[in-house]
Protein backbone atom coordinates (compact mmCIF):
# COMPACT_ATOMS: atom_id res chain seq x y z
CA UNK A 1 0.00 0.00 0.00
CA UNK A 2 1.82 3.69 -1.03
CA UNK A 3 2.19 5.80 1.83
CA UNK A 4 -0.77 8.31 0.91
CA UNK A 5 -3.38 5.51 0.76
CA UNK A 6 -2.40 4.46 4.10
CA UNK A 7 -2.83 7.96 5.52
CA UNK A 8 -6.19 8.24 3.81
CA UNK A 9 -6.87 4.94 5.48
CA UNK A 10 -6.10 6.14 8.86
CA UNK A 11 -8.09 9.45 8.52
CA UNK A 12 -11.76 8.86 10.57
CA UNK A 13 -14.15 7.96 8.41
CA UNK A 14 -16.06 11.10 8.30
CA UNK A 15 -12.84 13.37 6.66
CA UNK A 16 -12.09 10.45 4.16
CA UNK A 17 -11.51 10.54 0.78
CA UNK A 18 -13.53 7.70 -0.72
CA UNK A 19 -12.92 5.68 -3.55
CA UNK A 20 -16.30 4.83 -5.09
CA UNK A 21 -16.94 3.13 -8.58
CA UNK A 22 -20.20 3.82 -9.59
CA UNK A 23 -21.72 1.65 -12.64
CA UNK A 24 -24.64 2.76 -15.11
CA UNK A 25 -26.08 2.25 -18.11
CA UNK A 26 -26.86 5.91 -18.50
CA UNK A 27 -25.23 9.28 -17.93
CA UNK A 28 -25.10 12.63 -19.66
CA UNK A 29 -25.68 14.32 -21.75
CA UNK A 30 -28.64 11.51 -22.09
CA UNK A 31 -31.82 12.82 -21.17
CA UNK A 32 -33.70 11.23 -18.41
CA UNK A 33 -34.12 11.51 -14.75
CA UNK A 34 -31.54 9.14 -13.92
CA UNK A 35 -28.83 10.37 -15.97
CA UNK A 36 -29.30 13.57 -14.49
CA UNK A 37 -29.75 13.39 -11.02
CA UNK A 38 -26.71 10.70 -11.35
CA UNK A 39 -24.60 13.36 -13.23
CA UNK A 40 -25.33 15.80 -9.79
CA UNK A 41 -24.76 13.30 -7.18
CA UNK A 42 -21.25 12.74 -9.25
CA UNK A 43 -20.29 16.19 -9.86
CA UNK A 44 -21.04 16.73 -6.02
CA UNK A 45 -19.27 13.88 -5.11
CA UNK A 46 -15.98 15.05 -7.28
CA UNK A 47 -16.54 18.52 -5.54
CA UNK A 48 -16.08 16.49 -2.08
CA UNK A 49 -12.77 15.42 -3.65
CA UNK A 50 -13.99 11.56 -3.50
CA UNK A 51 -12.06 9.40 -5.89
CA UNK A 52 -14.98 8.55 -8.68
CA UNK A 53 -14.70 5.63 -11.54
CA UNK A 54 -17.36 5.61 -13.43
CA UNK A 55 -18.22 2.54 -15.39
CA UNK A 56 -21.02 2.74 -18.18
CA UNK A 57 -21.77 1.58 -21.87
CA UNK A 58 -20.18 4.04 -24.73
CA UNK A 59 -22.67 5.87 -25.73
CA UNK A 60 -21.79 5.97 -29.61
CA UNK A 61 -18.85 5.31 -32.04
CA UNK A 62 -16.96 8.53 -31.04
CA UNK A 63 -17.63 8.77 -27.06
CA UNK A 64 -14.47 8.90 -25.69
CA UNK A 65 -13.63 9.05 -21.62
CA UNK A 66 -13.94 12.74 -20.26
CA UNK A 67 -10.92 14.27 -18.17
CA UNK A 68 -12.01 15.64 -14.92
CA UNK A 69 -10.59 16.05 -11.64
CA UNK A 70 -11.40 12.93 -9.28
CA UNK A 71 -13.26 10.92 -12.01
CA UNK A 72 -11.75 8.01 -13.85
CA UNK A 73 -14.51 6.82 -17.15
CA UNK A 74 -14.03 3.10 -18.05
CA UNK A 75 -15.89 2.82 -21.16
CA UNK A 76 -17.64 -0.78 -21.82
CA UNK A 77 -19.56 -2.01 -25.22
CA UNK A 78 -23.05 -2.06 -25.11
CA UNK A 79 -26.45 -2.81 -26.89
CA UNK A 80 -29.63 -0.22 -27.84
CA UNK A 81 -32.26 -0.91 -25.54
CA UNK A 82 -35.92 -1.43 -27.66
CA UNK A 83 -38.18 1.19 -27.19
CA UNK A 84 -35.63 3.50 -25.63
CA UNK A 85 -33.98 5.63 -28.24
CA UNK A 86 -30.57 6.79 -27.25
CA UNK A 87 -30.15 4.12 -24.46
CA UNK A 88 -27.83 1.55 -24.16
CA UNK A 89 -27.46 -1.80 -22.44
CA UNK A 90 -24.01 -2.45 -21.19
CA UNK A 91 -22.83 -6.06 -21.50
CA UNK A 92 -21.79 -8.58 -19.07
CA UNK A 93 -18.10 -7.79 -17.85
CA UNK A 94 -17.45 -9.42 -14.36
CA UNK A 95 -13.75 -11.07 -15.28
CA UNK A 96 -13.35 -7.32 -16.40
CA UNK A 97 -14.21 -5.59 -13.24
CA UNK A 98 -12.69 -8.34 -10.95
CA UNK A 99 -9.42 -7.26 -12.80
CA UNK A 100 -10.04 -3.39 -12.49
CA UNK A 101 -10.81 -3.85 -8.54
CA UNK A 102 -8.11 -5.96 -7.73
CA UNK A 103 -5.36 -3.58 -9.05
CA UNK A 104 -7.31 -0.46 -8.00
CA UNK A 105 -10.02 -1.45 -5.03
CA UNK A 106 -12.75 1.08 -4.38
CA UNK A 107 -14.70 1.22 -0.82
CA UNK A 108 -17.57 1.08 -1.96
CA UNK A 109 -19.40 0.20 -5.45
CA UNK A 110 -22.60 2.21 -6.07
CA UNK A 111 -25.02 0.11 -8.80
CA UNK A 112 -27.40 2.22 -10.21
CA UNK A 113 -29.33 0.40 -12.84
CA UNK A 114 -30.66 -3.38 -13.07
CA UNK A 115 -29.15 -4.58 -16.38
CA UNK A 116 -26.42 -7.13 -17.17
CA UNK A 117 -23.34 -4.82 -16.38
CA UNK A 118 -25.12 -3.87 -13.38
CA UNK A 119 -25.50 -7.66 -11.85
CA UNK A 120 -21.31 -8.33 -13.13
CA UNK A 121 -21.07 -5.32 -10.85
CA UNK A 122 -22.34 -6.73 -8.09
CA UNK A 123 -21.06 -10.42 -8.71
CA UNK A 124 -17.51 -9.13 -9.57
CA UNK A 125 -17.84 -6.43 -5.93
CA UNK A 126 -19.27 -10.04 -3.70
CA UNK A 127 -16.16 -11.74 -5.06
CA UNK A 128 -14.03 -9.15 -3.43
CA UNK A 129 -16.02 -8.65 -0.43
CA UNK A 130 -16.36 -4.77 -1.51
CA UNK A 131 -19.52 -3.11 0.02
CA UNK A 132 -22.08 -2.41 -2.69
CA UNK A 133 -24.78 0.18 -2.86
CA UNK A 134 -27.62 0.22 -5.21
CA UNK A 135 -30.27 2.78 -6.55
CA UNK A 136 -34.63 1.77 -7.45
CA UNK A 137 -34.76 4.77 -9.61
CA UNK A 138 -37.43 2.59 -12.24
CA UNK A 139 -40.54 1.72 -11.76
CA UNK A 140 -40.40 -1.53 -14.58
CA UNK A 141 -42.63 -4.25 -12.67
CA UNK A 142 -45.02 -0.71 -13.26
CA UNK A 143 -44.12 -0.47 -16.73
CA UNK A 144 -45.14 -3.88 -17.81
CA UNK A 145 -48.94 -3.02 -17.77
CA UNK A 146 -48.76 -0.53 -20.52
CA UNK A 147 -46.69 -2.45 -22.69
CA UNK A 148 -49.17 -5.50 -22.37
CA UNK A 149 -47.38 -7.08 -20.52
CA UNK A 150 -49.25 -7.02 -17.01
CA UNK A 151 -48.48 -10.88 -16.15
CA UNK A 152 -45.22 -10.13 -15.86
CA UNK A 153 -44.99 -8.09 -12.92
CA UNK A 154 -44.71 -10.60 -10.15
CA UNK A 155 -41.54 -12.13 -11.84
CA UNK A 156 -39.95 -8.44 -12.20
CA UNK A 157 -40.61 -7.69 -8.66
CA UNK A 158 -38.86 -11.30 -7.71
CA UNK A 159 -35.80 -10.11 -10.20
CA UNK A 160 -35.49 -6.66 -8.78
CA UNK A 161 -35.58 -7.79 -5.26
CA UNK A 162 -33.03 -10.25 -5.46
CA UNK A 163 -30.56 -8.01 -7.30
CA UNK A 164 -31.33 -4.82 -4.60
CA UNK A 165 -31.14 -7.56 -1.79
CA UNK A 166 -27.64 -8.19 -2.64
CA UNK A 167 -26.46 -4.19 -1.47
CA UNK A 168 -25.82 -3.35 2.10
CA UNK A 169 -27.80 -0.59 0.92
CA UNK A 170 -30.72 0.51 -1.72
CA UNK A 171 -31.50 3.91 -2.11
CA UNK A 172 -34.45 5.21 -2.98
CA UNK A 173 -35.51 8.59 -4.09
CA UNK A 174 -39.10 8.79 -1.63
CA UNK A 175 -40.82 7.71 1.08
CA UNK A 176 -43.86 6.54 -1.29
CA UNK A 177 -41.52 4.29 -2.62
CA UNK A 178 -39.81 2.96 0.23
CA UNK A 179 -43.24 1.89 1.84
CA UNK A 180 -43.89 -0.04 -1.83
CA UNK A 181 -40.56 -1.33 -1.99
CA UNK A 182 -40.82 -2.52 2.12
CA UNK A 183 -44.14 -3.70 1.48
CA UNK A 184 -42.82 -6.44 -1.44
CA UNK A 185 -40.40 -7.49 0.55
CA UNK A 186 -37.29 -5.61 -0.29
CA UNK A 187 -35.09 -4.89 2.43
CA UNK A 188 -32.12 -2.21 3.63
CA UNK A 189 -34.39 0.85 1.84
CA UNK A 190 -32.61 4.39 2.59
CA UNK A 191 -34.37 7.27 0.97
CA UNK A 192 -32.23 10.04 -0.75
CA UNK A 193 -35.02 12.52 -1.98
CA UNK A 194 -34.38 15.04 -5.36
CA UNK A 195 -33.62 18.51 -5.20
CA UNK A 196 -34.04 21.11 -7.83
CA UNK A 197 -32.11 23.90 -9.17
CA UNK A 198 -33.92 26.96 -8.89
CA UNK A 199 -31.20 29.30 -10.37
CA UNK A 200 -31.37 27.77 -13.31
CA UNK A 201 -35.41 26.69 -13.10
CA UNK A 202 -36.66 30.37 -12.25
CA UNK A 203 -40.20 31.96 -13.22
CA UNK A 204 -37.44 34.94 -14.54
CA UNK A 205 -36.90 33.03 -17.54
CA UNK A 206 -40.62 33.80 -18.88
CA UNK A 207 -40.62 34.84 -22.78
CA UNK A 208 -43.13 36.04 -24.56
CA UNK A 209 -41.32 35.19 -27.74
CA UNK A 210 -41.40 31.79 -26.99
CA UNK A 211 -44.94 31.42 -26.24
CA UNK A 212 -45.28 33.66 -29.47
CA UNK A 213 -43.68 30.64 -31.36
CA UNK A 214 -45.83 28.22 -29.55
CA UNK A 215 -48.84 30.10 -31.20
CA UNK A 216 -50.31 31.00 -27.67
CA UNK A 217 -52.56 34.74 -27.39
CA UNK A 218 -50.86 37.05 -25.18
CA UNK A 219 -53.56 36.14 -22.42
CA UNK A 220 -53.72 32.50 -23.66
CA UNK A 221 -52.90 29.02 -21.32
CA UNK A 222 -50.30 27.39 -22.19
CA UNK A 223 -50.39 23.65 -20.30
CA UNK A 224 -47.51 22.21 -20.43
CA UNK A 225 -45.96 18.36 -20.12
CA UNK A 226 -42.73 17.34 -20.00
CA UNK A 227 -40.91 13.51 -20.07
CA UNK A 228 -40.49 11.06 -21.95
CA UNK A 229 -43.57 10.57 -24.63
CA UNK A 230 -44.19 6.39 -23.96
CA UNK A 231 -47.31 4.40 -22.77
CA UNK A 232 -46.06 3.98 -19.13
CA UNK A 233 -46.37 8.25 -18.67
CA UNK A 234 -50.46 7.56 -19.57
CA UNK A 235 -50.40 9.82 -21.95
CA UNK A 236 -54.14 8.82 -22.89
CA UNK A 237 -54.94 11.19 -19.51
CA UNK A 238 -53.08 13.98 -20.54
CA UNK A 239 -55.00 14.54 -23.74
CA UNK A 240 -58.20 14.26 -22.12
CA UNK A 241 -57.44 16.33 -19.14
CA UNK A 242 -56.18 19.03 -22.15
CA UNK A 243 -59.53 18.63 -24.24
CA UNK A 244 -61.45 19.29 -20.70
CA UNK A 245 -59.55 22.43 -20.26
CA UNK A 246 -59.85 23.47 -23.54
CA UNK A 247 -63.77 23.55 -23.18
CA UNK A 248 -63.43 26.40 -20.56
CA UNK A 249 -60.50 27.40 -21.87
CA UNK A 250 -60.26 27.88 -25.87
CA UNK A 251 -56.99 29.73 -26.08
CA UNK A 252 -55.04 27.10 -24.71
CA UNK A 253 -52.81 25.16 -26.12
CA UNK A 254 -50.97 21.90 -24.93
CA UNK A 255 -47.06 22.16 -25.14
CA UNK A 256 -45.27 18.61 -24.72
CA UNK A 257 -41.37 18.71 -24.14
CA UNK A 258 -40.05 15.53 -24.66
CA UNK A 259 -39.45 12.30 -27.11
CA UNK A 260 -40.56 8.76 -27.07
CA UNK A 261 -42.46 6.06 -28.93
CA UNK A 262 -45.76 7.57 -28.99
CA UNK A 263 -44.38 10.84 -30.79
CA UNK A 264 -45.10 9.75 -34.24
CA UNK A 265 -49.11 8.77 -33.11
CA UNK A 266 -49.43 11.29 -31.04
CA UNK A 267 -48.22 14.25 -33.40
CA UNK A 268 -50.56 12.49 -35.77
CA UNK A 269 -53.86 12.16 -33.74
CA UNK A 270 -53.22 16.19 -31.86
CA UNK A 271 -51.73 18.19 -35.12
CA UNK A 272 -52.90 20.89 -32.57
CA UNK A 273 -50.67 20.02 -30.46
CA UNK A 274 -46.98 21.97 -29.85
CA UNK A 275 -44.16 19.40 -29.83
CA UNK A 276 -41.10 20.53 -28.89
CA UNK A 277 -38.59 17.62 -28.95
CA UNK A 278 -36.13 16.86 -25.82
CA UNK A 279 -34.98 20.16 -24.83
CA UNK A 280 -31.69 20.52 -21.57
CA UNK A 281 -30.34 23.54 -19.99
CA UNK A 282 -31.52 27.05 -20.11
CA UNK A 283 -33.54 26.03 -23.12
CA UNK A 284 -35.93 23.72 -20.87
CA UNK A 285 -35.76 26.21 -18.09
CA UNK A 286 -37.10 28.88 -20.56
CA UNK A 287 -39.85 26.42 -21.89
CA UNK A 288 -41.18 25.73 -17.96
CA UNK A 289 -41.30 29.21 -17.08
CA UNK A 290 -43.05 30.24 -20.50
CA UNK A 291 -45.88 28.00 -19.14
CA UNK A 292 -49.17 29.14 -17.05
CA UNK A 293 -50.08 25.36 -15.63
CA UNK A 294 -48.49 21.87 -15.40
CA UNK A 295 -50.20 18.56 -15.82
CA UNK A 296 -48.20 15.40 -14.53
CA UNK A 297 -50.57 12.39 -15.39
CA UNK A 298 -47.67 9.94 -15.21
CA UNK A 299 -49.05 6.43 -12.15
CA UNK A 300 -45.31 5.11 -12.78
CA UNK A 301 -42.62 7.21 -11.21
CA UNK A 302 -40.19 6.92 -8.35
CA UNK A 303 -40.19 10.12 -8.25
CA UNK A 304 -40.71 13.00 -10.80
CA UNK A 305 -38.08 15.33 -10.91
CA UNK A 306 -40.40 17.15 -13.77
CA UNK A 307 -42.63 18.44 -10.77
CA UNK A 308 -40.08 20.09 -9.11
CA UNK A 309 -38.76 21.63 -12.25
CA UNK A 310 -42.07 23.13 -12.83
CA UNK A 311 -42.59 24.27 -8.88
CA UNK A 312 -39.37 26.15 -9.13
CA UNK A 313 -40.60 27.54 -12.33
CA UNK A 314 -43.31 29.15 -10.24
CA UNK A 315 -45.76 27.00 -12.23
CA UNK A 316 -49.38 26.12 -10.84
CA UNK A 317 -49.50 21.76 -11.25
CA UNK A 318 -51.92 18.60 -11.32
CA UNK A 319 -50.55 15.38 -10.39
CA UNK A 320 -51.23 11.86 -8.51
CA UNK A 321 -51.09 12.13 -4.67
CA UNK A 322 -47.82 9.91 -4.77
CA UNK A 323 -44.03 9.91 -5.10
CA UNK A 324 -42.96 13.70 -5.56
CA UNK A 325 -46.12 15.26 -5.52
CA UNK A 326 -46.85 13.24 -1.88
CA UNK A 327 -43.42 14.27 -0.31
CA UNK A 328 -43.61 18.12 -1.84
CA UNK A 329 -47.43 19.32 -2.89
CA UNK A 330 -50.11 20.44 -0.01
CA UNK A 331 -53.18 20.38 -2.01
CA UNK A 332 -54.71 24.04 -2.79
CA UNK A 333 -51.61 25.60 -1.30
CA UNK A 334 -48.50 25.18 -3.85
CA UNK A 335 -50.64 22.66 -6.14
CA UNK A 336 -53.28 20.41 -6.86
CA UNK A 337 -53.47 16.45 -6.55
CA UNK A 338 -55.46 13.63 -7.29
CA UNK A 339 -56.26 10.40 -5.35
CA UNK A 340 -53.85 7.47 -6.88
CA UNK A 341 -55.48 6.35 -10.28
CA UNK A 342 -58.27 8.14 -9.69
CA UNK A 343 -58.96 9.97 -13.53
CA UNK A 344 -61.87 11.45 -12.52
CA UNK A 345 -60.22 13.64 -9.68
CA UNK A 346 -57.73 14.67 -11.74
CA UNK A 347 -59.95 15.88 -14.66
CA UNK A 348 -61.94 17.79 -12.17
CA UNK A 349 -58.47 19.32 -10.65
CA UNK A 350 -57.25 20.07 -14.09
CA UNK A 351 -60.59 22.05 -15.04
CA UNK A 352 -60.44 23.86 -11.32
CA UNK A 353 -56.99 24.95 -12.69
CA UNK A 354 -58.19 26.10 -16.28
CA UNK A 355 -61.04 27.84 -14.96
CA UNK A 356 -59.48 29.82 -12.00
CA UNK A 357 -56.34 32.54 -13.16
CA UNK A 358 -56.40 33.80 -8.99
CA UNK A 359 -55.58 29.70 -8.05
CA UNK A 360 -53.04 29.30 -10.55
CA UNK A 361 -51.06 32.69 -9.35
CA UNK A 362 -51.64 31.82 -6.03
CA UNK A 363 -50.07 27.78 -6.74
CA UNK A 364 -47.35 28.86 -8.75
CA UNK A 365 -46.17 31.78 -5.93
CA UNK A 366 -46.58 28.84 -2.94
CA UNK A 367 -44.66 26.29 -5.27
CA UNK A 368 -41.81 28.64 -6.06
CA UNK A 369 -41.51 29.10 -2.34
CA UNK A 370 -41.28 25.51 -1.91
CA UNK A 371 -38.77 24.71 -4.37
CA UNK A 372 -36.47 27.39 -2.67
CA UNK A 373 -35.94 25.08 0.54
CA UNK A 374 -35.18 22.26 -1.81
CA UNK A 375 -31.69 22.58 -1.22
CA UNK A 376 -29.34 19.40 -3.46
CA UNK A 377 -26.97 20.40 -0.55
CA UNK A 378 -28.71 18.39 1.68
CA UNK A 379 -29.13 15.96 -0.25
CA UNK A 380 -25.22 15.75 -1.43
CA UNK A 381 -24.70 15.66 2.42
CA UNK A 382 -27.09 12.56 2.90
CA UNK A 383 -25.67 10.64 -0.29
CA UNK A 384 -21.90 10.99 1.09
CA UNK A 385 -22.94 10.08 4.87
CA UNK A 386 -24.75 6.84 3.69
CA UNK A 387 -21.65 6.12 1.78
CA UNK A 388 -19.24 6.90 4.50
CA UNK A 389 -21.70 4.84 6.59
CA UNK A 390 -21.10 1.66 4.40
CA UNK A 391 -17.28 1.78 4.23
CA UNK A 392 -17.02 2.22 8.61
CA UNK A 393 -19.53 -0.90 8.61
CA UNK A 394 -17.60 -3.04 6.69
CA UNK A 395 -14.12 -1.57 8.17
CA UNK A 396 -16.02 -2.49 11.47
CA UNK A 397 -17.20 -6.20 10.70
CA UNK A 398 -13.70 -7.13 9.01
CA UNK A 399 -11.76 -5.75 12.33
CA UNK A 400 -13.55 -7.88 14.09
CA UNK A 401 -13.19 -11.10 11.90
CA UNK A 402 -9.16 -10.21 12.19
CA UNK A 403 -9.22 -9.99 15.56
CA UNK A 404 -11.42 -13.32 15.94
CA UNK A 405 -14.54 -11.80 17.42
CA UNK A 406 -17.34 -13.58 17.15
CA UNK A 407 -19.50 -12.28 14.69
CA UNK A 408 -23.39 -12.55 14.44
Amino acid sequence: MLATDLAIQQLPVERRRLRIAVVTETYPPEINGVAMTLGRFVRALQEREHQIQLIRPRQSADDQPSDESNLEQVLRPGVPIPRYAGLRMGLPAKSTLRRIWSLKRPDVVHVVTEGPLGWSALAAARSLRIPVATDFHTNFHSYSRHYGLGWLKKPIVAYLRKFHDQARVTMVPSLTICRELESAGFRHLEVVARGVDTDLFDPARRSQALRAAWGVPEQGLAVLYVGRLAPEKNLELLVRAFRAMAQVRPDARLILVGDGPELAALKSAHPDFVFCGARRGEDLARHYASADAFLFPSLTETFGNVLLEAMASALPSVGFDYAAAAEHVSHGSNGLKAAYGNDGEFLAQSLRLAADADLRASLGREARATALNLSWQHIYRRLEGIFLDIVRANEAYHEKALFGVELG
